[in-house]
C-alpha cells in the first residue's frame, strides 16, 4: 500500500476555523455565500474561477421553468439518462429546488438570457424532452455565473479566500474530521487548517485522462483525500465523455457545447456522411454515452469526425455561440463555413465521495458537493446541464445542514500554521503524462478486462519510489476508477465494456468502494501487495 500521510504531522492550535471549504468553483463559492454571515475559509488551488470546470461550462443550468414543462418531466428525463441507477428521491429534490437556486443566482447578480417578452430564453439539449436550459451570454453560462459569484464573494466579509493552495490530506480522529492540510504553491510549505466542518468542493477527475475538457486542477484530489481518510466512494466507474470536444491540439480540449447540436448541427465524417442516424432514433441528440461511443468507433475505424453547423446555424454562429466561435477562430476554423473537428473527451465524473441528500459523507464532519461528490442524482450518465444545477442545490443543502448542526458559529478565523518541511521539487510530468495516456487508452470510452488490468499495472508501477502527495492522490483516484470499472461486468450509461457489451439487470444498482478494498483487490489481481507485475516495467 502506498504511504502518503507522514509528510505533514498535524500541529495543535489554540483555536480552529468554523468552516473550511476546499475548492473555489461554483459549488464551493455558492456554499460559502449560503453560509454567510458564518465565518468561512475557502481554499483554492488557483485564483478563484480560473481552476474551476464550472467556469468552462457553456450551455447553462437545467431548470423546468418554461410553460409546458414541469419538474416531473425533468425528473423523468434525468432518470432515463441515468440508466437504471438514479437515486430517484435525490434527483426529485434536485429538480424541484431548481427555481429557488435560480432565484439565488439572480440575487448574486447573474444575468440570465431573456427573450423579447422578458422571460428566460430556454435552450434544448440532448436527452431533454423540453427546452429547459437557462443560458447566460449565449454559451458563456459558466464564465458569467462564476464572474457574478466571485464579485459577491469578494464583497462578503465573512468569507476569507486563500488562493494558490492545494488540498492534500484530511486528518481524522475516531472517524471525525479535525482538519485539512494544503500545499502553498508559492512557498512550498504545507499548512494545517483545523476546522469544525470541512466541505470538499474540489471538482472532478477529468484531467486524469489525456483528452479532457477539464482544467489541470480537476485531477481527482477530493476523491483521493476522502478515500485515504476512510470515506466510501460511490459509482467511480462512471466517467462521462463529452462527444464533441474540439480536436485542435489543445489541453484541455475546448468544448463544443451540446446546444450546437440542439440547434440542428450534425455529425459527419471526412466524406460528409452522417453516421448517427442508424445508431439511435435521436441521432445527434442521443444521450452523450451513445454519441461518444459512436464517434469513438468511427475514429477507431480510421475516419475523422466533424461537427457541421453550416446549414443549421451558418452566419449566426458567432452570435449564438461566441465562446466556441472564439476557440475556432484561434484554430483557424470558420464554423459558419466549414465543419469543426471533434472527438470525445473526459468531461464529467458521476462518481465520487458518497454523500446523502444533505451532502454528508461517511466521515463525521466532512461534507462534499459538486463534481467530487456522488449524490446518486445522475446515475450512470448525467443528463446535460444537470451538473451546475446539482452543484448549487447541494451546496445550499450543505449550508443549511451545517447551520442546523452547528447553530453557534465560531467567530473569526484562526491563523494557519506551516510546517518546516518543503514540498518535493521532483519533476513528475513524465509520470503524469503516462498516467493520463493510460487512463485514456484503457479506462476511456471503451473498456475491457485486459485494458483495465493493464491500467492497474501502470498505476502500481508509478506508485513505486514514493511519489509526491499530489501524484499519490492522482494514482489513488485512478485506481478507484479502474477497479470499479473492472468490477462492473456489464455496459451501463457512460461505462461501456466491449467484453460485456450488454446491460445486466442484476447489476442495476450503485457501486461502493473504499480504498482499503481496492488495495486488497489489486493485490489479489497482481499477486503482489506492494510492487507491480513485471509486465508493468
Amino acid at each position: 500500500m502506498l504511504e502518503t500521510d507522514s509528510q505533514f504531522p498535524p500541529q495543535s492550535l489554540s483555536g480552529i476555523d468554523d468552516v473550511v471549504i476546499v475548492g473555489g468553483g461554483l459549488a464551493g463559492l455558492f456554499c460559502a455565500l449560503r453560509l454567510a454571515p458564518r465565518p468561512v475559509t475557502v481554499l483554492a488551488a488557483a485564483p478563484i474561477g480560473q481552476g474551476a470546470s464550472s467556469a468552462r461550462a457553456q450551455a447553462g443550468i437545467a431548470a423546468a421553468l418554461a410553460a409546458g414543462d414541469s419538474p416531473d418531466s425533468h425528473l423523468e428525463d434525468t432518470i432515463a439518462a441515468g440508466a437504471g441507477i438514479v437515486e430517484e428521491r435525490v434527483a426529485e429534490l434536485m429538480v424541484r429546488e431548481a427555481h429557488r437556486r435560480i432565484d439565488d443566482l439572480l440575487s448574486y447578480g447573474v444575468s440570465f438570457d431573456r427573450n423579447g417578452s422578458g422571460n428566460f430564453r430556454m435552450a434544448l439539449e440532448a436527452g431533454h424532452s423540453h427546452p429547459r436550459i437557462v443560458r447566460v451570454g449565449g454559451d458563456r453560462a459558466g464564465a458569467e455565473i462564476m464572474k457574478a459569484l466571485i464579485a459577491t464573494v469578494r464583497e462578503t466579509p465573512s468569507i476569507r479566500v486563500v488562493e494558490g493552495v492545494v488540498g492534500e490530506t484530511l486528518h481524522t480522529e475516531d472517524n471525525h474530521l479535525t482538519g485539512v492540510t494544503a500545499l502553498n504553491r508559492d512557498d512550498g510549505k504545507r499548512y494545517l487548517f483545523p476546522a469544525r466542518a470541512i466541505v470538499l468542493a474540489v471538482g472532478g477527475s477529468g484531467h486524469l485522462f489525456a483528452n479532457t475538457t477539464n482544467p489541470p486542477q480537476a485531477e481527482g484530489s477530493g476523491i483521493a483525500m476522502a478515500a485515504r481518510a476512510g470515506a466510501v466512494i460511490a459509482d467511480a466507474e462512471f466517467v462521462q465523455f463529452h462527444p464533441t470536444a474540439l480536436a485542435v491540439g489543445r489541453d484541455p480540449a475546448p468544448l463544443a457545447t451540446e446546444a450546437i447540436r440542439g440547434a440542428g448541427a450534425t455529425l459527419i465524417d471526412e466524406n460528409g456522411e452522417r453516421f448517427l442516424e442508424g445508431v439511435h432514433p435521436l441521432a445527434e441528440l442521443a444521450p452523450r454515452d451513445v454519441v461518444s461511443q459512436a464517434i469513438h468507433r468511427h475514429i477507431t475505424a480510421g475516419h475523422e469526425v466533424f461537427l457541421d453547423a453550416r446549414a443549421a446555424i451558418g452566419d449566426g454562429f458567432a452570435e449564438q455561440f461566441p465562446t466556441v466561435a472564439g476557440y475556432c477562430r484561434e484554430a483557424g476554423i470558420d464554423p459558419a463555413r466549414e465543419p469543426m473537428p471533434v472527438a470525445p473527451a473526459a468531461h464529467y465524473h458521476m462518481g465520487g465521495i458518497l454523500v446523502d441528500a444533505n451532502g454528508r459523507s461517511t466521515i463525521d464532519g466532512l461534507w462534499a458537493c459538486g463534481e467530487c461528490a456522488s449524490t446518486g442524482a445522475h446515475g450512470a450518465n448525467r443528463l446535460a446541464s444537470n451538473s451546475l444545477l446539482e452543484a448549487v442545490v447541494f451546496a445550499a443543502r450543505i449550508a443549511e445542514d451545517i447551520h442546523g448542526l452547528l447553530p453557534h458559529p465560531q467567530a473569526g478565523w484562526t491563523g494557519e500554521r506551516g510546517s518546516d518541511g518543503r514540498a518535493s521539487s521532483t519533476d513528475e510530468s513524465a509520470q503524469i503524462a503516462r498516467l493520463r495516456r493510460t487512463m485514456m487508452d484503457d479506462v476511456g470510452v471503451v473498456r475491457n478486462r485486459e485494458g483495465l488490468l493493464r491500467a492497474l499495472d501502470v498505476v502500481a508501477a508509478l506508485e513505486v519510489g514514493g511519489p509526491s502527495l499530489q501524484m499519490a492522490n492522482r494514482l489513488i483516484t485512478a485506481k478507484l476508477i479502474t477497479m470499479a470499472a473492472l468490477r462492473r461486468e456489464e455496459s451501463r450509461g457512460a461505462h461501456y465494456r466491449s467484453d460485456h457489451p450488454s446491460l445486466d439487470a442484476a447489476l442495476a444498482r450503485r457501486s461502493y468502494l473504499t480504498l482499503a478494498e481496492a488495495e486488497e483487490e489489486v493485490a489479489g489481481l497482481t499477486g503482489y501487495a506492494d510492487t507491480p507485475r513485471a509486465a508493468a516495467g
